[in-house]
């Protein structure tokens, strides 16, 4: 696969200096971090190696430099995507598969902005627990589901839109254990209760989070810090619809992991959406999903690119990607394992891959993404043999 000729990393390093001056009172530390990565990520900066090409008609020399690592980075991540697929494809059983998104409205995505860490967990919680408990009430399935959440906070053209996507199988363990339970194979849940729930959790929990002080208010939204004007302001919500749609079911369970293992390690925009970088503009692709998911073109100063990119910095630490139900990793090995009885199948046969050092790096990297790291660029037949280290030239950036 042919590289993109433009990346985000380019924006950085031309504009990145001049917008750390001119907004160095509101970048977080978390954002400092991911700017100076993306704009080292292989680089000399970071060290790496010399390689020469073993076919000796050919001899081609290059360096490969070490990669940044951050999870906001968008050449850091096909390896990451590759190895999370292959941990999940012991865990999957043979049963449908649904797609259910859960997205809050705007104001609430305003108040997640200056809270991330606070809202995004309270985005988590109450969607496990309406899942959890519209799926174990014996009207709906009566059963103990089994789930992943991944959270996305982008849309298409880069502005802040809070969401999860979860991937459940269709059916659960009975609650004495001894039986699994099959939804129906075209429906999971039903929506319109699942949204009403999901609103009402999400809300009681962000408001017991401002009474326990802990929310922060700022700017346009400082107003919020009267208890009175806070409840005032969320009361519209306790009447709108929330989103919350089931796609398609999937068609088995292997298309589960192609089809999710282009969410669970995304970043806000990939290199490859890029068409220009020139006159301080960045000019990318979008889908406008409100107009028959046209693709478009945007046009941004990048000021405002690097702006709405950092959006979506996730505090440090924090899990995008969490487990639920049967699939949690407290209960995962075992539960899975009475699951696949119940279904009739045999047991999962794992087969962890090796992840130590360089040799494994490149083999591993072959194997789950069918793409060499190894082959010569230029004559495609000789291999490209590590003949030199190179130190990093950089301290430690994080």
């Amino acid at each position: 696969m042919q590289r993109p000729k433009l990346e985000v990393a380019d924006v950085f390093r031309r504009y990145g200096e001049a917008y750390r001056q001119k907004f160095a009172v509101w970048l977080s530390t978390a954002q400092r971090r991911v700017m100076a990565a993306i704009e080292l990520c292989r680089t000399a900066a970071l060290g790496g190696h010399v390689e020469k090409c073993d076919n000796e008609k050919c001899g081609h020399i290059r360096n490969s430099y070490n990669s940044c690592g951050d999870r906001h980075c968008p050449k850091c991540q096909s390896l990451a995507r590759a190895e999370w697929i292959q941990d999940r494809q012991s865990e999957l059983i043979n049963v449908p598969y649904f797609h259910v998104v859960f997205t809050v409205p705007e104001e609430i995505a305003a108040i997640a902005l200056q809270n991330k860490r606070t809202v995004y967990g309270i985005l988590f919680h109450a969607t496990a627990e309406t899942l959890r408990l519209i799926a174990a009430d014996p009207e709906h399935l009566g059963a103990e589901i089994g789930f992943f959440a991944v959270l996305h906070t982008w849309g298409q053209a880069l502005v802040h839109h809070p969401h999860l996507h979860c991937v459940v199988p269709g059916g659960g363990l009975s609650p004495d254990g001894k039986r699994w339970i099959s939804c129906r194979p075209d429906f999971f849940l039903p929506v319109r209760v699942l949204s009403r729930l999901f609103r009402r959790l999400f809300l009681e929990s962000l408001q017991k989070a401002f009474d326990g002080g802990k929310l922060r208010f700022s700017a346009s939204l400082e107003f919020l810090r009267d208890r009175q004007a806070f409840v005032r302001y969320l009361a519209p919500l306790k009447e709108t619809d929330w989103v919350v749609y089931a796609k398609r079911p999937f068609a088995g369970p292997q298309q589960v992991l192609d089809y999710v293992g282009r969410y669970t390690h995304r970043v806000a925009i990939s290199n490859n959406r890029l068409l220009d970088i020139e006159n301080d503009r960045v000019r990318f692709l979008w889908k406008d999903y409100r107009d028959n998911n046209e693709q478009k073109t945007m046009d941004l100063s990048a000021e405002e690119f690097i702006r709405r990119f950092l959006l979506h910095v996730l505090p440090d630490g924090f899990q995008r990607i969490r487990y639920y139900g049967f699939l949690s990793n407290r209960h995962r090995e075992e539960k899975l394992a009475l699951c696949r009885q119940l279904l009739g199948m045999p047991p999962s046969d794992p087969c962890p891959a090796t992840r130590d050092g360089r040799a494994d790096y490149c083999r591993l990297y072959e194997q789950l993404t069918g793409r060499s790291l190894k082959q010569c660029p230029v004559c495609q037949q000789g291999r490209m043999v590590e003949v030199e280290i190179l130190a990093r030239t950089l301290g430690d950036t994080s």
